[in-house]
């Protein structure tokens, strides 16, 4: 499916993504394993959210930011019995591996592995996922907070898939790929394509390496308050977050757009001959065309009518993210 095009098929799977279940394969997407004694520490000291209150068998979301604390990526962390298991965006793992390498001092007990030719995962998404991972031997998940897991025959099986859409992440071993994949297409679960994703991504307002996520604009600006402790101690980026926070002195946020047609990302949302801002995402759902993109803080938010391009818009909420102070 390109952003321009939508078939019949694409409506109805889109549909039971909502109401129903579909899985998405998320393969593409890195995995990273941060092993020894100080790796709890160390993702502490290098993301948003605070690792050293986990335990086994939970997880979160956090970002990694620059010490300027401008997003490089939207991760998982799933804390297992003897390692982390970080789930980050598709190529993004060989920058995040050098990247938290740089930061392994001498007196560190920290390995990072790179798993992801070694294993696959994907998300099983929609109301109707809570059956399916019952059926699956992990319905003791059903009910549980985000990021908690369990393993089923050595199957990571965590809450949560990656969208605010109930489901849940299933991340295995390459050699267990088929026979759990076939497992669960039997009980007559759809796949998501890429393109498919991709819309309920932006529907959703989840952010993305490149589009939303850029040296450009900070956690805060996207939205992405679920992520971020604010009383965990330094980190990196950890001085202007808070005082961003502190200040409210936040310029830009992501909202949703409604258009009145296709306009391509990174063109320039204005109000009049003002320009308040820029297209980050964009894509054709069923309902008409739909972006995402940055708009200060001083033009107004929800309701507020722009235009893109010479193409008129709306701003609108988006489920994923929130522009309120906790």
């Amino acid at each position: 499916m390109t952003i321009s095009t939508m078939n019949n098929n694409d409506k109805l799977v889109l549909e039971k993504a909502k109401t129903g279940v579909v899985i998405y394969n998320l393969s593409s997407w890195g995995r990273i394993r941060i092993s020894d004694s100080d790796r709890l520490r160390f993702l502490h000291n290098q993301s948003t959210n605070d690792f050293q209150s986990l335990k086994p068998g939970q997880g979160c979301d956090t970002v990694l930011v620059t010490s300027t604390a401008r997003t490089i990526d939207l991760a998982t962390g799933y804390v297992l019995d003897d390692a982390v298991l970080l789930l980050v965006s598709p190529n993004r793992r060989e920058f995040l591996l050098q990247w938290l390498d740089r930061y392994i001092f001498f007196a560190d007990q920290v390995t990072l592995t790179d798993v992801t030719e070694n294993t696959v995962a994907f998300s099983i998404i929609g109301d109707a996922s809570h059956s399916v991972i019952e059926k699956l031997g992990a319905g003791s998940l059903i009910g549980q907070p985000y990021g908690n897991h369990i393993l089923v025959d050595g199957i990571i099986m965590a809450v949560g898939s990656g969208l605010v859409i109930p489901g849940y992440t299933v991340i295995l071993s390459k050699e267990q790929e088929k026979t759990w994949l076939n497992k669960i297409l039997d009980l007559g679960i759809v796949e998501l394509s890429d393109g498919q994703w991709e819309m309920l991504r932006i529907l959703q307002g989840r952010p993305a390496p490149e589009r939303e996520l850029t040296d450009d604009y900070n956690p805060l600006e996207v939205g992405l308050w679920q992520t971020i402790s604010f009383n965990k101690g330094c980190y990196i980026g950890q001085e202007t977050i808070a005082r961003l926070n502190t200040y409210k002195g936040i310029k830009q946020y992501l909202w949703g757009i409604k258009l009145s047609d296709t306009v391509e990302p990174g063109t320039v949302i204005t109000i009049g001959e003002e320009k308040i801002g820029k297209l980050t995402s964009y894509t054709l759902t069923p309902d008409g065309h739909f972006g995402l993109g940055y708009i200060k803080s001083k033009a107004g938010g929800i309701g507020l009518q722009v235009t893109i391009g010479g193409i008129t818009g709306e701003v609108v909420s988006l489920p994923f993210v929130s522009h309120e102070y906790p």
